[in-house]
């Protein structure tokens, strides 16, 4: 869930999801905690769709994370945390938020009053009856194990078996909600307890569903949707366990918790209030009708995505037709097309089968000279989604209509509002740094369509450059600017050699080990990958690594998901020492280049990024220090902090000490030509203006569309999308540009009036990179002593400390947006 993308070129699409319905911290738990790259691939997507050039990319930089992941699957939870800056959160009067506590509207007697009747969704409407004797012991679904059986859950297995989960559930919340105490152990423990057991169930679906997807599949999510969310809304509106936590706070255990515990209580009390605790009768049935429709248009946006990216294929038999892709993309194409029958198909002879997959899309945007074939992939590209049975357009406006009803039911004048009442930022703020980003890349953005102008120009390019053009003739600029070209750069990061430098890396920052551990694991395809963190010679965290592109069934983008987390309460794996908190385990998915004709994954740049950012989520997650389950590792960090790990780790591929460990050729071991590296960290800022300024513009509409625009008033999301590029685009807007239409982040994921948190949490990425460069990179110990406060603060403190804390903790101060301009080459620009 990053987005970092530099002037480079990051494109590969970063998905971050979350099913919108989710309300408390606990019940978000119940949902995979999943982070998408935005750092460097969200930028890329979107930067491809938008048709301006990515090349070398920036630590942080406003490229990669202009396109943050587009292809989210509404029902999976993203990196979805319960937030709580509650100093700028601007809860409505009508909520009383004091002091960052969720106050009740309403005295104990009214809270007494609605315990009868706690639930808003009756519990014969939220599941269907099922028989449940056998199906806990022979449903690989609900085995109760630290690590899923991903080799023998199938889609027959999705709806038995969340049916009789949720019947247990509601039991168990039953059950509670009679005997509730307002004391940790009374109230918290068992519902950290039940919340994990869903978590880990609904997860694995989720997960399947974005690595594995299938119709069967599909169907299962579908069916079982509405029930699963039921339980969330049950849990987010029951007025037993609210009055329960109220409580807690207000009574004499309050001075017996620790730090991480109050902030436990404190997140879950403003959760229940922006979950709709304090609605009654029609108004609170409206909501949950609210919710559940939500739901439903966040899964059919989303497969709407992936259907109509799945839809184009064209297929080349003369190889005239793709001249300028490098081999890497013909190699592709032609495996692309083995794959859908053309078993004679080779790089050299074809044919050649072409998809807007983005390791498809991208090379021809950027390398093919015919630009019919430009302008054909870029238009099918940017209007996906768009048109006939896979339109996404009502969809929007569905979902900004539902959006806005749902905040002003809880009291907000608007979804912007209700959603940055659990971020860092407000409104005013957010846009107040957006403004600042704008003004300062603006020019340099100008500059660089110029730049591509007069060299196409110079190259024999007639007119002005259109936007299947600019991608095209920027990345001529560069490879005539620095002599970079990313295919000459391949063979220097071969993937397992990538990997033994990122873990290096991780050794010497946070001394830490990182160990093969294939097959202690079950899992999901053949090519994934199952290590072990290691500390002082023991097991800390485990991951699985899902690296390659699978477009049939794996949707774009990469992410960092969780798994389970860190808990002293929870039941270790099998096999641990009494007395062991259950250990965190991760996902960390890519769509890289796979191997073809028997060479290794050879990664551009680009790709090397994306891996390094998504190391970073998974290092939160798996390097917690808290064992409270609720606040461990990403969970309970503010939704516009948590890039922060994942930002900060690429600027560690500019480091020379670092890239040196691992780019190496693949064939003869030579280490990367030392004037090319001078020339990649020279390109890092190369089109950085226009990079930021894609990025501010996602930003700017994202929160333009939920706080000012009013849906079916006779302005449409694009009229809507064209004002705002007035002022954060250079060239004139496309007219037939749907690309809202696949912005999947903000219509099917947890990125809705949030998509700021990139620029956001790269403000603070790159100044607590700062903080090694004022200690000096060539300075191994000093480089050694930061790496180990920066874990032993970002890393370790996850959500138990408000991340303002946090840090401050690190950095000895507040954040600075000096460091991210200058990493970008701004600041001389602004």
């Amino acid at each position: 869930m990053t987005e970092s993308l530099s002037p480079g070129s990051v494109l590969e699409e970063a998905v971050m999801q979350a099913l919108s319905s989710s309300s408390s911290s606990s019940q978000r738990s119940l949902l995979q905690q999943e982070l998408s790259s935005a750092s460097l691939a969200a930028a890329a997507e979107q930067l491809a769709a938008s048709g301006e050039g990515f090349h070398a990319v920036l630590p942080g930089a406003a490229g990669t994370g202009d396109m943050q992941g587009t292809q989210q699957e509404g029902s999976s939870g993203g990196a979805e945390q319960a937030s709580s800056d509650r100093a700028s959160a601007a809860i409505p009067a009508s909520s009383a938020l004091v002091k960052g506590v969720a106050a009740p509207v309403s005295a104990f007697a009214a809270i007494s009053r609605g315990m009868a009747d706690s639930t808003a969704v009756p519990k014969a409407a939220a599941v269907q009856e099922v028989d449940t004797v056998d199906v806990f012991t022979t449903n690989p679904l609900l085995a109760d194990v630290v690590f899923p059986l991903y080799d023998k859950v199938k889609p027959e297995h999705v709806v038995p078996g969340m049916r009789a989960l949720l019947a247990q559930l509601h039991k168990d919340i039953d059950a509670l909600e009679a005997s509730v105490q307002p004391s940790w152990e009374g109230l918290v423990e068992p519902l950290e307890r039940l919340t994990d057991r869903h978590q880990r169930t609904w997860g694995i679906v989720s997960h399947l569903k974005g690595v594995a997807d299938s119709e069967a599949l599909r169907a299962a999510v579908e069916e079982v949707q509405p029930e699963n969310v039921a339980l969330g809304l049950r849990l987010a509106q029951s007025k037993p366990l609210y009055g329960a936590f109220k409580a807690l706070k207000e009574g004499p255990a309050w001075e017996t918790l620790t730090e991480a515990q109050k902030r436990v209580v404190d997140i879950e009390l403003r959760d229940f209030v922006l979950g709709g605790v304090a609605l009654e009768g029609e108004a609170q049935e409206r909501y949950n009708a609210i919710q559940q429709q939500l739901a439903q248009l966040s899964t059919k946006f989303s497969n709407n995505v992936l259907d109509a990216t799945k839809a184009f294929k064209k297929l080349v038999t003369d190889v005239s037709e793709l001249e300028g892709l490098p081999p890497t993309a013909l190699g592709l194409a032609a495996q692309q097309a083995r794959s859908a029958g053309h078993d004679k198909a080779t790089a050299e002879a074809g044919p050649w089968l072409l998809t807007l997959d983005f390791p498809s899309y991208y090379p021809v945007m950027t390398h093919a000279k015919n630009r019919a074939l430009r302008e054909e992939m870029y238009r099918a590209y940017i209007t996906r989604a768009s048109a006939g049975e896979l339109d996404n357009s009502p969809i929007i406006e569905q979902v900004l209509s539902l959006r806005k009803e749902k905040a002003q039911l809880l009291g907000f004048a608007n979804f912007a509002e209700l959603s940055m009442a659990s971020k860092m930022a407000n409104l005013d703020r957010a846009e107040e740094l957006l403004e600042e980003l704008r003004d300062k890349s603006f020019a340099a953005a100008k500059g660089d369509l110029a730049d591509a102008q007069a060299h196409a120009a110079a190259n024999g390019h007639d007119g002005e450059l259109l936007w299947w053009d600019v991608a095209f003739w920027a990345e001529r600029l560069r490879e005539a600017k620095y002599d970079l070209k990313d295919e000459e750069l391949r063979p220097y990061f071969a993937l397992p050699a990538v990997l033994d430098g990122l873990f290096k890396v991780a050794k010497r920052l946070f001394d830490i080990d990182i160990v093969p551990a294939d097959g202690e694991a079950p899992v999901w395809q053949s090519d994934v990958r199952f290590f072990k963190l290691m500390t002082n010679g023991q097991p800390r965290a485990y991951f699985f690594l899902d690296p390659y592109s699978r477009p049939a069934e794996k949707r774009g983008g990469a992410w960092m998901a969780e798994v389970v987390g860190r808990s002293k309460l929870l039941p270790a794996a099998a096999g641990s020492p009494p007395g062991s908190p259950r250990l965190p385990v991760a996902h960390m998915v890519c769509n890289q280049s796979p191997p073809v004709d028997g060479q290794p994954s050879l990664m551009t740049f680009r790709e090397v990024e994306t891996l390094f950012h998504e190391f970073g989520h998974a290092l939160q997650h798996m390097m917690t220090t808290v064992d409270e389950g609720l606040v461990a590792g990403i969970r309970g960090v503010e939704w516009d902090a948590v890039e922060l790990p994942s930002q900060f780790m690429e600027n560690w591929c500019y480091d020379k000490p670092t890239l040196y460990s691992f780019a190496k050729h693949y064939q003869t071991g030579e280490p990367l030509p030392e004037d090319m590296f001078a020339r990649l960290k020279a390109a890092k800022t190369f089109r950085s203006g226009t990079m930021m300024l894609r990025q501010v513009h996602f930003s700017s509409i994202d929160l333009e569309l939920h706080s000012r625009f009013t849906p079916g008033a006779g302005e449409s999301v694009f009229d809507r999308d064209a004002a705002v590029a007035q002022k954060t685009q250079v060239m004139p807007s496309f007219p037939q540009d749907r690309f809202l239409c696949s912005f999947s982040h903000i219509f099917a994921g947890g990125y809705s009036a949030g998509y700021y948190s990139y620029k956001w949490a790269e403000v603070l990425s790159a100044d607590a990179f700062g903080a090694f460069e004022e200690a000096g990179l060539e300075d191994d110990a000093a480089v050694v002593a930061t790496g180990r406060r920066f874990r032993d603060t970002v890393l370790a403190l996850g959500g138990s400390k408000a991340p303002e804390r946090v840090f401050e903790l690190f950095r000895g101060r507040q954040p600075s947006t000096e460091a991210l301009l200058r990493h970008n080459g701004l600041l001389v620009a602004a």
